[in-house]
């Protein structure tokens, strides 16, 4: 197994950018396991993330979060999809420092569009109390710069299986 088998793969970017489904493929594609950041949050907690927020608030979650990103870091070999704020904390970029990362972009209106179209409110609560457009326009702002500092590339919002030759390919180069 070379270094690079061993690092952890990570997707970041906004909510509905598409980190989970490429994130299946390009794990099936490598013979890696896959994990999710959000479903491995209620797999280990019991609740949706949308429970949690309601009760205790965006700060427990992202403390229960970097809790998360904290164990999947000790791994090794893993494909991992992480939710679209985990670049927010610090100890989450750490974490994301010590393995190859790809930001999917996506523009804030198609962002709009995949949500509206599979809400998953206990997957994805609203951050705001701003409009869905306003709010996807806002957070993409402010955690943009963070998604660039972190992803070793950016993928351009294409379709999945366009999304995973270009990722095939910088593995490739890497």
């Amino acid at each position: 197994m070379s270094p690079l088998d061993e690092r952890n793969i990570y997707l970041i970017g906004p909510r509905a950018s598409g980190k989970t489904t490429l994130g299946r493929l390009l794990a099936e594609r490598l013979g890696r396991p896959f994990a999710d950041l959000d479903a491995r949050f209620v797999e280990i907690h019991g609740e949706s993330i949308a429970a949690l927020v309601a009760r205790d608030g965006w700060e427990a979650f992202r403390l229960a979060e970097a809790a998360i990103m904290a164990e999947i870091g000790k791994e090794t070999g893993l494909v991992v999809a992480t939710g679209g704020g985990a670049v927010l904390m610090p100890e989450n970029r750490a974490v994301l420092a010590r393995g190859l990362v790809f930001y999917l972009q996506a523009q804030p209106e198609r962002l709009a569009e995949r949500l509206m179209a599979d809400m998953l409110e206990a997957q994805r609560p609203r951050l705001t109390e701003l409009g869905l457009r306003e709010e996807i326009t806002a957070t993409l702002a402010e955690r943009e710069p963070l998604y660039l500092a972190c992803a070793h590339a950016c993928l351009p919002e294409r379709g999945p299986e366009e999304l995973l030759d270009m990722a095939l390919r910088a593995l490739a180069a890497w």
